[in-house]
């Protein structure tokens, strides 16, 4: 009967390809053709297709921070060949800190298949492949799988399949491809330019792009990719990864980019960033005779002036104006005092454009790179900023008052301490304003860091004129002036209205923070805003004492001290804690057991998402760090990377398939206590601090509560 069945199943499937698919545990998995036979010298592109549990994923070829790629060996009759994975394109995947790459629900990974000319009709040959998955959620879990598809041979080439060869096509279609795009690379300062021109990108949708690069190591992957738009093309500045600190660099940058609904293969060299692929463009050849391709000081300086007007309409820039024009309505008919304020707003303006060019132009003779709105690039610079930002917006809702105060606003606008504000304004404004780089601005910048001295500074002088002639004009315009509301108690309102575009940029800054430090400086500088907004309200509780005859220097001293912590707090260096862990095996386990001592075992693996958000977030912290000095803690690291049995073993003598696992041994013996996949640093230094305690604790409540 079993050979009647055998045969039975050969005449089924007799002249039909044939796969089996197999369930891993968190996915099923087959190969599929999008024929139904194969011809002698036919390569013929199957797909193994994985139809991914809900909820989980699995990876691209460069997995980001954490995880691993499917992999396939292949198994086939002699002469028979497979080629590489045609890699989809994959989804981001941000978790915690991490950025990593890769596919959720259902994918299909084409592989080319070709049948040697030698092979003989007739014939059913078997396709096998060793497939191995890591399939992550909050876990991470290694998967395996024998995948099979039988394909016939015939004389001419196969048929179609009508259920997968739709699908296929597509599939392939879909994988990234060269599409002649030009593209190249450089390092400035702190970050990676990627330039790439081309047909594609001339008439693409660049509003949304993204980089996938193949390189693990190329870039930082969890920070953001900041796209400069060009007429052919497109620029982006990347935060550059551990091959940038070897020697010279990478001699390649390779990937994927993503460019609205489209993907292209990218390859990029080191070199002169492409004409077109944004504002700035390319530094002048030696071919050029420095004339910057083609554009000499007058286009320059028109260029300059025009950037400088528009960027009085760039977001970043309103916040400020907004508070200087508070003031300006405030001087009714007293056109001089308006004049002085105009004067001194200009010339604050013209002092920081021309400070921030001789910074930059001192760095290009010393061979630094850098690039206009350098100052945001430092985190200490955006962290002040953002304080400062803040204390205004404070002073204009009437917490504290710099210099006058509201009742003298419009008699005494015209002192020494008026002009001084109106020029730290303009000053102030520059600063936010420069890295929003407006039209025109670009081409004048690139132009005039590769000029003289003098030419240089001549592009920015004119950039600062243009940048400070609108609100100049106000102020020389008796006619506007006049028609400026009368100074009243409305001027109060406004004052206090335009608080909130200060906050905003306040907030817009702690957001650029956020992008550039880890969560703990981050949560320094919030703390830093706390405590500075509390020495603001008791600052004006001391200056209103003052103003009606009551003690104030308590108050005053007390606001002083906690402005000097606050600025500490941002300005101390920050020191991490060192925790090194001992590699794990079950007889240093036994040892430490065997002395009493407690002991966490954390069963991790570099792949594994869960387990570095959970390294970064909790077992990194300086809390965590004196925990485990202070209870005397033993920390084991079960590094399963290379899927060692014996933590394979370890794992399923828990009920875990795969990792995260975190065990914590009390000193007093029994069962180990399991925490969450999910870990915060309360847990760990509660769980600690059981461990180390003298009765052991109910070891069956604590691990339900898992």
């Amino acid at each position: 009967m079993r050979l009647l069945a055998g045969m039975l199943m050969a005449l089924a499937f007799a002249g039909h390809a044939f796969a089996q698919p197999v369930n891993t545990g968190h996915l099923t998995a087959e190969i599929v053709s999008p024929v139904r036979t194969i011809a002698p010298g036919q390569t013929v592109h199957v797909a193994v297709r994985q139809q991914i549990q809900k909820g989980w994923h699995t990876y691209w070829r460069n997995p980001g921070d954490s995880g691993e790629p499917t992999q396939l060996k292949w198994t086939l009759p002699a002469g028979w060949t497979a080629g590489d994975i045609a890699w989809p394109l994959p989804h981001r995947q941000p978790i915690g800190p991490l950025m990593n790459y890769g596919y959720s629900d259902e994918v299909l990974l084409p592989v080319p298949i070709t049948a040697p000319a030698s092979a003989r009709p007739g014939d059913n040959v078997t396709l096998s492949a060793d497939a191995t998955f890591l399939v992550c959620a909050d876990i991470c879990v290694p998967e395996s799988a024998k995948l099979n598809l039988s394909l016939p041979v015939t004389a001419a080439p196969g048929e179609r399949d009508g259920k997968w060869a739709g699908p296929l096509e597509k599939a392939l279609a879909a994988v990234p491809k060269p599409a002649g795009l030009a593209a190249a690379f450089e390092k400035r300062g702190p970050n990676v330019l990627l330039a790439v021109i081309g047909e594609p990108l001339k008439a693409a949708d660049k509003s949304e792009a993204y980089f996938f690069p193949y390189g693990g190591t190329l870039i930082d992957h969890a920070k953001p990719q900041v796209i400069e738009r060009g007429p052919a093309g497109l620029t982006l500045t990347l935060t550059p990864g551990y091959d940038f600190q070897q020697g010279a660099g990478p001699s390649e940058f390779g990937g994927v980019l993503a460019v609205g609904d489209k993907a292209y293969e990218v390859t990029a060299t080191p070199g002169a960033l492409p004409a077109g692929a944004a504002g700035l463009g390319p530094p002048p050849s030696k071919a050029q005779g420095g004339s910057g391709g083609g554009m000499t000081l007058l286009p320059a300086v028109v260029f300059a002036f025009l950037g400088g007007l528009i960027l009085n309409l760039m977001p970043c820039v309103f916040p400020i104006l907004a508070m200087k024009a508070a003031s300006l309505a405030g001087h009714g008919s007293e056109h001089a005092a308006a004049r002085n304020q105009g004067l001194a707003f200009g010339a604050g303006v013209l002092a920081t454009f021309l400070a921030l060019a001789g910074v930059l132009i001192a760095l290009k003779t010393v061979g630094g790179a850098v690039g206009w709105g350098f100052q945001l690039q430092s985190p200490l610079v955006v962290a002040g900023l953002a304080l400062l930002m803040m204390l205004v917006a404070l002073n204009l809702a009437g917490v504290f008052e710099v210099g006058t105060s509201l009742q003298n606003t419009g008699s005494g606008l015209a002192t020494r301490g008026g002009f001084a504000g109106a020029f730290f304004t303009g000053a102030l404004a520059v600063v936010v304003a420069a890295p929003c780089t407006a039209p025109f601005m670009g081409p004048a910048i690139g132009w005039a860091l590769t000029q003289t001295t003098p030419a240089a500074l001549a592009v920015f002088t004119a950039l600062g004129l243009g940048f400070a002639l609108p609100f100049v004009a106000v102020a020389f315009a008796p006619a506007l002036i006049n028609r400026l509301p009368k100074p009243g108690p409305w001027m109060d309102v406004f004052k206090k209205a335009m608080a909130f575009p200060m906050f905003g940029a306040a907030a817009w800054l702690l957001w650029v923070l956020a992008q550039q430090v880890e969560p703990v400086f981050l949560a320094r500088v919030l703390a830093a805003a706390i405590v500075l907004a509390a020495a603001a309200w008791i600052g004006g509780a001391a200056q209103r004492g003052h103003a009606v005859g009551r003690a104030h220097m308590p108050q005053a001293a007390l606001a002083a001290a906690l402005t000097v912590l606050a600025v500490a707090a941002v300005a101390w260096p920050q020191t991490k804690p060192e925790l090194t862990p001992e590699p794990y095996t079950p007889e240093r386990l036994q040892v430490l057991r065997a002395e009493g001592r407690p002991v966490f075992v954390n069963y991790t693996a570099a792949w594994c998402v869960s387990c570095q958000v959970n390294e970064r977030v909790a077992l990194s912290t300086r809390d965590t760090a004196s925990a485990f000095k202070r209870h005397k803690v033993a920390y084991l690291k079960a590094d399963w990377t290379k899927r060692d049995p014996v933590i394979a073993a370890e794992l399923a003598a828990h009920g875990r398939a795969g990792v995260p696992l975190y065990l914590v041994y009390g000193q007093g013996g029994g069962e180990p206590r399991i925490l969450p996949n999910i870990l915060t640093e309360g847990t760990v230094v509660s769980a600690l601090q059981a461990a180390a305690g003298t009765e052991v604790a109910d070891r069956s409540q604590t691990n339900a509560s898992d």
